[in-house]
């Protein structure tokens, strides 16, 4: 809503000033959320309130319209303009009774400040606002409930630096919910035609993808008194014995278990199972049984666990393995 006042402002504020040829500046003083009778009860009984009709492009006239008020210094001053008057700004009481004349006038005004929310819309729905009528008492206006949820936009009208003026236009929810239903309709087409049938492209770039793959000899529990003591030549040790399976994490999910061994020279483990099927309908039958399993998933990290031992300590802690190139 913000940026749709805010291009609003911007072109009524050009409209205003090479239509009636005076200096304005138009601006989003505030934009809230409000009940309707709250709107209702700042207008002074003299005061003059404009109906406004909404017709949204293929959906026709909406049920519910929107009111708009402008302050009567403003109006006088813009009149005083169009009938070739001074640059002076006319200043006058809030609760001022316009004359017949200054009546027709004040609407021809209203012409042009609703035309420009058509405007202020367009780069979210094309719809097209029109005055339905005038209300010289706009505390018996029933044209919404009076505890309706509204959104009030108040916009500041500053003339050549003399004078502050205000325009008020209240917009009913349910008008907002019609217009941003249309809105959201719209975007959804929109993505259809633009995303559609892209998952080969989608696959294509997951296939790109690296993960980290782990593989974990064991999990032990540290007392804080021991890992402070902690120095170069201790062992750790894991409570397995060393044939034990070894289990291979893709990030942080554990996926296949599999024999350590020396393949090339270089440390490597055989897959040998894939777990994450049973891991899976093991956590679904029994949620609170495998507090084994939580701890090892904790306990994953690379290059600073100190379960991630290093290939020479590997050799010095453990019999030679069996290799894996000749089998």
């Amino acid at each position: 809503m913000r940026s749709i006042f805010d291009n609003y402002a911007r072109i009524l504020t050009s409209q205003v000033n090479g239509i009636f040829r005076t200096m304005t500046d138009i601006t989003v003083l505030e934009l809230r959320e409000t009940r309707y009778y709250e709107y209702v009860n700042a207008f002074h009984e003299n005061d003059c309130m404009t109906i406004v009709d909404t017709y949204v492009q293929d959906r026709g006239k909406s049920n519910v319209p929107m009111m708009s008020y402008i302050s009567p210094g403003l109006t006088l001053t813009l009149v005083s303009h169009m009938l070739g008057g001074s640059d002076s700004v006319i200043k006058t009481e809030e609760d001022y009774r316009y004359t017949d004349v200054e009546m027709a006038l004040y609407k021809r005004i209203m012409e042009y400040v609703v035309h420009a929310l058509g405007d202020g819309f367009s780069n979210y729905i094309s719809a097209e606002f029109k005055i339905a009528k005038v209300e010289t008492n706009p505390s018996m206006v029933q044209e919404v409930g009076l505890d309706e949820t509204v959104v009030l936009a108040v916009m500041n009208v500053d003339i050549s630096g003399l004078a502050m003026e205000r325009i008020r236009i209240c917009l009913p929810g349910t008008l907002l919910e019609h217009m941003f239903k249309i809105i959201d309709n719209r975007k959804h087409l929109a993505r259809g035609f633009a995303y559609e049938n892209n998952q080969d492209t989608i696959m294509e770039h997951l296939k790109a993808s690296s993960f980290p793959m782990t593989g974990q000899l064991g999990t032990v529990k540290l007392d804080i008194e021991d890992l402070y003591h902690l120095k170069v030549g201790d062992v750790i040790d894991l409570n397995k014995a060393k044939n034990s399976s070894v289990k291979l994490y893709v990030g942080r999910q554990p996926w296949f278990t599999g024999k350590m061994g020396v393949y090339k020279k270089n440390i490597a483990i055989r897959i040998e199972d894939r777990i994450i099927q049973k891991d899976d309908k093991a956590v679904t039958g029994l949620p609170e049984a495998m507090p084994e399993e939580a701890e090892i998933a904790d306990s994953i990290a690379e290059d600073t666990s100190p379960m991630n031992v290093v290939a020479q300590d590997i050799q010095d802690l453990l019999d030679p393995e069996p290799t894996l190139d000749e089998e």
